[in-house]
């Protein structure tokens, strides 16, 4: 244990120092107290002393008076002066003596008490009851003389008993006054060295402390502890200086990541930017030399090239096609083997030292196959950071499908020309080709019986069934030139109002359009598939329904299937022949629905007239719904 507070106070422990002096300070109030219940022990019963005592004097006066009065009034004072013996002696052994006395046995008051309990025995009392004793007879005058005068002498043994009692408890109550004065002084003095070593080792330690975490949170990274001992609080300081040291080194290092990490945003922004206008271009324009020009020119500025430049692998044996270059194109560089790799296969992510640059190759592919060769000319030795690589990766996969797309988007473009082409060829075979067919026979028909006059009424109806044939036909071909001159312009709700309009004012017919597409999504060839059916329908009704009203409604259900359909409340057409033989516009609309992957059924509409319903599965629109087409109704009359 000492031990510890020899450690303790080599280390100048705060705690301990103000413990001991809480300890100083308890001890000191603790022996101050002790002294008090000392001397409170001491003069305890005193006060009841010195009442008793002095009641010893009254008594005894008391006891005199008794005898004196009996004695000449000639009455028997035996009774009551053995009554006030009785008292008197009762009160001179009274608890409250004996405790004084037996407290302090061998005190100034036990030798006085004694003497004052042998005067009483010895001289008083016999006295007393001698005079109690003559009964009826006048003691001489000499008696009481003597009686008084021991009196007397008593009771100045009583003052002085009562004096001493005073006289000790006075010295108790000094001595009690003396501790507790020095025991003041002492918590006094204790209690100020303390508060001095508080404000000396805690208060301005620890309002440096303070003042400085002030300045540290306010931003200040150079503030520190002056006291640093080798107390609590300079052990506390020491720990906050090394602390501040960490926190300003980590700030400064945090300072230096940030303005890296933004460097890097900024870096990475303007990697965004050019990803984003590059795809925006190759999106609107996948064709366009200009396009390729624009993104080859971000690409130089943002990673620092010489020049650049995009070729095309030929389609056949032909020669290169360059996209865009800003070093020359193919034929103006014919020493330069660039323009030859991009009719084999490049190799991947290649550097070639060449003109005193270094190259790199980067072949233009997406997942089916490779385009051609996208080649940057850096400085000597320099090689593309991870970024600038990942960037360039990015470019040249966006690159390759949009060029892929665009051979794609021409394909599609060949492969639905020979389908139009085709669908004319039918549609020219199963209309023109019959009726000219039928035509040609008729004529044949006609020749003969125009040569024989007998026979001009039958001439007569042939020719009129080929003029109601040539009419016919030549309907038929306008129709079809109306068709074929069909475009696509614009937006496909706009095509289908000017088509119902059209047949409304054609006709005279009111019709009414109702299209609720919903997240159902057409691609341009369905377009023209359901724009030609719904003609079509539509023609049928103005040349055989007789009817005075149309609906053409477009629903989609389950966001997979799109329903078309035609109605009019006509004369109706009743079981439509499912070959479609001799009904050229049925068959062309099947033929369509086939394209469509679908089915066209043509029947009765509930509640007279004729229906045309066109089924076919559909793409869904990746959005939310609120990204979903409105509904569209109007009405043509």
């Amino acid at each position: 244990m000492m031990s510890r507070i020899r450690d303790a106070l080599a280390r100048r422990s705060i705690l301990l120092l103000v413990g001991l002096a809480m300890l100083a300070v308890t001890a000191i109030s603790l022996a101050g107290m002790s002294a008090s219940v000392v001397v409170a022990e001491a003069v305890q019963g005193s006060g009841s002393a010195i009442n008793v005592a002095g009641s010893l004097r009254r008594l005894t006066h008391r006891t005199a008076s008794l005898v004196v009065a009996d004695a000449l009034h000639g009455r028997e004072a035996q009774p009551r002066v053995a009554a006030a013996i009785e008292h008197f002696e009762v009160h001179l052994a009274h608890p409250a003596l004996l405790r004084v006395m037996q407290r302090s046995p061998d005190s100034v008051f036990a030798a006085t008490y004694r003497g004052v309990d042998a005067a009483w025995r010895l001289r008083l009392r016999p006295l007393f009851e001698e005079a109690g004793g003559r009964a009826g007879v006048m003691p001489p005058p000499e008696f009481h003389e003597h009686l008084l005068s021991e009196v007397d002498a008593f009771v100045d043994q009583l003052n002085t008993l009562v004096a001493v009692l005073e006289h000790d408890t006075e010295a108790s109550i000094g001595r009690l006054r003396t501790t507790l004065t020095v025991a003041i002084v002492l918590a006094v003095l204790v209690v100020a060295a303390a508060l001095w070593l508080l404000h000396r080792a805690v208060y301005r330690p620890l309002a440096d402390l303070v003042g400085s975490s002030a300045r540290f949170s306010r931003g200040d990274l150079d503030a520190r502890v002056r006291h640093t001992g080798r107390d609590e609080l300079g052990r506390a300081g020491a720990a906050f200086n090394h602390m501040a040291d960490e926190i300003s080194k980590l700030y400064r290092d945090l300072e230096r990541r940030v303005q890296l990490k933004t460097a890097e945003l900024q870096r990475t922004n303007r990697s965004l930017e050019l990803l984003y206008h590059a795809i925006a271009r190759l999106y609107h324009a996948p064709s366009a030399a200009a396009t390729y020009t624009a993104t080859l020119r971000d690409i130089e500025q943002i990673l620092d090239l010489e020049g650049s430049f995009a070729c095309l692998r030929p389609k056949h044996d032909g020669p290169a096609v360059v996209l865009a270059s800003s070093i020359g194109n193919c034929p103006e560089r014919a020493d330069d083997e660039a323009c030859a790799h991009c009719r084999g296969a490049a190799a991947p992510w290649t550097y070639v030292s060449e003109g005193g640059y270094d190259l790199l190759r980067v072949p233009l592919s997406d997942a089916d196959r490779s385009y051609g060769m996208l080649r940057l000319a850096l400085p000597p030795g320099r090689r593309l950071e991870d970024w600038q690589r990942q960037l360039l990766e990015a470019l040249s996969r966006h690159i390759g499908m949009a060029l892929g797309m665009a051979r794609r988007t021409e394909q599609e473009r060949l492969l639905a020309l020979q389908e139009e082409r085709s669908i004319i060829a039918r549609e020219l075979h199963d209309s023109l080709a019959q009726s000219l067919a039928y035509m040609k026979i008729q004529a044949s028909l006609l020749q003969p019986l125009l040569k024989d006059p007998a026979r001009a009424a039958q001439a007569a109806v042939v020719l009129g069934d080929l003029r109601e044939a040539i009419t016919a036909t030549y309907r038929q071909l306008r129709e079809l030139l109306v068709s074929f001159r069909l475009k696509m312009e614009g937006d496909f709700t706009a095509l289908l109002d000017n088509t119902v309009e059209e047949f409304a004012a054609r006709g005279d017919v009111a019709v009414d359009l109702d299209v609720a597409l919903g997240v159902c999504h057409l691609t341009p060839n369905q377009e023209i598939h359901v724009l030609h059916v719904i003609r079509e329908a539509l023609s049928n009704m103005l040349r055989h329904a007789a009817a005075s009203h149309a609906w053409v409604r477009m629903r989609c259900e389950d966001g997979k299937m799109l329903v078309v359909t035609v109605d009019d409340d006509g004369v109706g057409i009743g079981d439509a022949p499912a070959d479609g033989q001799h009904h050229y516009g049925m068959a062309i609309m099947r033929e369509r629905a086939r394209g469509l992957d679908g089915e066209l059924v043509v029947g009765e509409r509930p509640g007279g007239g004729t229906r045309v319903a066109l089924r076919f599965p559909v793409d869904t629109v990746s959005a939310p719904p609120a990204a979903a087409a409105p509904a569209h109704t109007v009405s043509f009359r």
